[in-house]
């Protein structure tokens, strides 16, 4: 099996297009085209974690943050990121991180951390903006069932937890060919009026070229018309930060307890008691003080993140429960659901979960 396999399924788990444009994910180090010989699934790619792939016969390594985010101009060694690309790529080690492209998956790091501490009926926090697209083109009646089925089957048509949507609507095509032309109706010059069907599906913004090849593959005509639009809506199961809810509502002080168990906690910093009871929650796994406001006006009891400020926890007015549970820990059970993903999918491999604890913070 070829290391570009395995990037494939990753991308099946979430694609990197789902990913902010400010990270750095992807293939950060190595040949994909090499023998994968085993994958090390870990949070951090930090040099001990290369030593234990190298001692676990493990050429991938794929992490969670990336090991490598700002650019570098020089390579020697003088810092943990360096040292650590310098040996991954000595031993012939890829690494490969995911980031943010698994923290706006709606089955990712939020999702993940809904679960753990119970909560049900979940929903995005942050939707994706500006990453629906828009596809019309024009066909025959003939060839229009054709042409949507080839398109439902590249993506298009999905819409929240529907799928195969699509619009139609019947009117009269007209075209006349050059003496190039190889028209499917009628003949070279000839100026020809058709029925014709106009269908309208929307899709994924990544997926623009899969599905512009479907509809090439599919379409009759020499010539395919079609129009691509960026549509304004928000992507409801595509974002960042998640809101779910308990089946009952529990104190303030027994919630932030079981917040502390679940997710395995040193420590919780918490702004002032509110007083009420904590029923509707938002999350978001790693640094999440810029969506403070999105819990607020969600209606959260409570919102639960990593790396607040002095200052932010004032941002709270009272209005929820504001918690610092620590990065690592808001993101804590993420490599194993790469792990389960991996495994389910990739049969007698070697598949393995890290050992090494990467988190640099530690509590007395």
């Amino acid at each position: 099996m070829k290391i570009k396999e395995i990037l494939t399924v990753l991308e099946e788990m979430a694609p990197l297009a789902y990913a902010e444009d400010f990270d750095n994910v992807g293939l950060l180090v190595g040949d994909q085209n090499q023998d994968a010989t085993g994958v090390l699934v870990c949070h951090d790619a930090l040099e001990n974690v290369i030593d234990e792939a190298i001692t676990k016969n493990c050429n991938l390594i794929v992490c969670f943050h990336p090991i490598l985010f700002a650019g570098l101009k020089k390579i020697t060694g003088k810092n943990y990121v360096e040292r650590a690309v310098i040996k991954a790529i000595r031993n012939d080690i890829a690494i490969f991180a995911i980031h943010t492209a698994l923290d706006n998956h709606q089955d990712g790091v939020n999702k993940i951390f809904c679960d753990a501490l119970g909560l049900k009926n979940t929903s995005v926090l942050i939707p994706k903006q500006n990453f629906i697209q828009k596809l019309t083109t024009f066909t025959t009646p003939e060839n229009a069932e054709q042409v949507r089925q080839a398109l439902f089957n590249a993506g298009a048509g999905r819409i929240g937890n529907y799928d195969d949507c699509s619009f139609s609507s019947t009117g009269t095509g007209s075209y006349r060919g050059n003496e190039n032309s190889n028209p499917v109706i009628g003949k070279q010059f000839e100026t020809v009026q058709t029925n014709e069907v106009k269908i309208e599906v929307t899709f994924e913004k990544y997926l623009e070229s899969k599905i512009l090849k479907a509809l090439f593959d599919s379409h009759i005509y020499e010539e395919v018309a079609y129009e691509i639009y960026e549509l304004q809506n928000t992507h409801q199961n595509i974002g960042l930060g998640m809101l779910g809810t308990f089946e009952e509502p529990m104190e303030e002080e027994a919630f932030l307890q079981l917040v502390k168990d679940k997710m395995i906690a040193g420590g919780i910093r918490h702004s002032v008691y509110t007083g009420n009871k904590i029923k509707k929650v938002a999350v978001l796994g790693g640094s999440g003080s810029y969506a403070i406001k999105n819990a607020i006006m969600a209606g959260a009891d409570a919102f639960l993140t990593a790396d607040l400020k002095y200052h932010q926890f004032y941002e709270a007015e009272n209005q929820l429960l504001l918690a610092d549970i620590g990065h690592f820990e808001s993101e804590r059970y993420t490599k194993n659901y790469i792990v389960d993903f991996l495994r389910k999918k990739i049969l007698n491999f070697a598949i393995i979960l890290s050992e090494e604890n990467t988190n640099p913070v530690k509590y007395l």
